[in-house]
């Protein structure tokens, strides 16, 4: 496809609309705008003409000024609660300063055009640009009620640090790489970073390349508000009504309710067991000291856990660690008086079980020292120890609603 063959045709270049839906109301709130041109009538991605190094940047703001108006035009019979979201990468978007594309817009508020409804997706992908110019612009459209949204940083290193000096409206996350059922540990942790992060600067994750049913219910579990996807609606010339999959995405997310709900219990009814348990042992071994408590503890959960220690108020090791490894259980020593209280939650959780008398079992998360992924039940053994007890990923896989 020659750029010039497309820029001397620009009647044929055309949006197209992939919806974007809601987890809360079950319809769409949006549509991304895609490019297309229409050669033969078959409508043909823009994708590789925007990604293109080769062409020049003038050819794609005229281009993407194109679909802009044809889209708001489409747009101005579209409801007033639904939003458009642009794609521009911080190259294109700082062409002419940024102005054109505003103007194009406050060009159509005077039509009736509702600037809320405009979401900004800004890719930094290969910018080499003023990064201070470009966020001065993109606060500045954000007193016009332009909304953003962080679709691609170029770096890694600097996701975080981007969303943290942004502080987007929306954090999109792709799920394309994610087309096996098998979801790795690091992204799990990453994505409850990402999760934690929007909490606390109000934004809404919204995935994208949703393109199987464990995908929605992946994104549906950490936090997606917001998702797209061939698996839901592929991009089309027109747009759609808005209730269309209301209905079977009310029965989707239902399963994914009870099966949640389901996990839960088994979650719960696991702590209960354990706090009956490790409270029996703690009682038999009361004035005892820590290796009779860990030797009580290893005959009943030799199969469960793989590592044991005891703790202070203020996070200080008071005992060993007693390590399972492949030739049997070993005493570590060299723990003895090391803190923990820098862990995240592990002053809460001490807080927790102080005051209401009773153990808790923590979510997944990666073992520093094995990687593997693991739980810890901890259990208050009085007013000022806390027994730690981490449980094995061989006891949570033979249990797979504790996975």
């Amino acid at each position: 496809m020659d750029a010039l063959d497309i820029l001397t045709d620009l009647e044929n270049v055309i949006p197209f609309f992939q919806p974007i839906f809601s987890a809360d109301e079950h319809r769409v709130i949006g549509y991304e705008v895609l490019g297309r041109y229409l050669s033969n009538n078959q409508p043909i991605s823009l994708g590789p003409f925007f990604q293109d190094d080769q062409i020049p940047e003038e050819y794609k703001f005229e281009v993407d000024q194109v679909l802009l108006v044809k889209t708001l035009e489409k747009a101005l019979d579209l409801e007033e609660d639904v939003s458009l979201f642009f794609n521009r990468t911080a190259d294109l978007l700082m062409y002419g300063h940024g102005e054109p594309f505003l103007n194009e817009l406050l060009a159509f508020e005077k039509k009736g055009l509702f600037m809320g409804r405009i979401v900004l997706e800004i890719s930094e992908k290969s910018y080499k640009g003023d990064l201070d110019q470009l966020d001065h612009l993109l606060q500045y459209y954000r007193t016009y009620g332009i909304k953003i949204a962080i679709t691609k940083i170029d770096s890694d290193s600097n996701y975080f640090d981007r969303i943290g000096e942004l502080e987007p409206n929306i954090i999109k996350i792709n799920l394309q790489a994610l087309k096996s059922t098998s979801i790795g540990t690091t992204f799990n942790d990453v994505l409850f970073s990402l999760s934690m992060l929007a909490r606390k600067i109000g934004a809404t994750l919204l995935f994208e390349n949703i393109e199987m049913e464990h995908q929605l219910q992946f994104a549906w579990r950490n936090g997606g508000r917001y998702y797209q996807g061939f698996y839901l609606k592929k991009p089309a010339e027109d747009f759609i009504h808005a209730d269309m999959l209301k209905d079977r995405l009310k029965v989707k997310f239902h399963d994914f309710i009870m099966l949640e709900k389901r996990k839960l219990e088994s979650i719960y009814t696991t702590a209960e067991v354990f706090q009956s348990k490790v409270q029996e042992i703690v009682l038999k071994s009361k004035k005892s000291n820590y290796e009779d408590l860990f030797q009580l503890l290893v005959k009943e959960m030799d199969q469960t856990a793989f590592r044991m220690y005891v703790c202070d108020e203020d996070g200080f090791q008071q005992s060993p660690n007693i390590f399972k490894g492949k030739s049997g259980w070993s005493i570590q020593k060299e723990y003895i008086h090391k803190n923990w209280s820098w862990r995240p939650y592990f002053l809460e959780n001490i807080i927790k079980m102080r005051n209401e008398r009773k153990g808790i079992l923590s979510d997944l998360y990666s073992d520093i020292e094995t990687g593997e992924t693991i739980r810890t039940f901890s259990f208050p053994i009085n007013t000022n120890e806390f027994l730690f007890i981490d449980l094995s990923y061989h006891y949570l896989f033979e249990h797979a609603d504790l996975l």
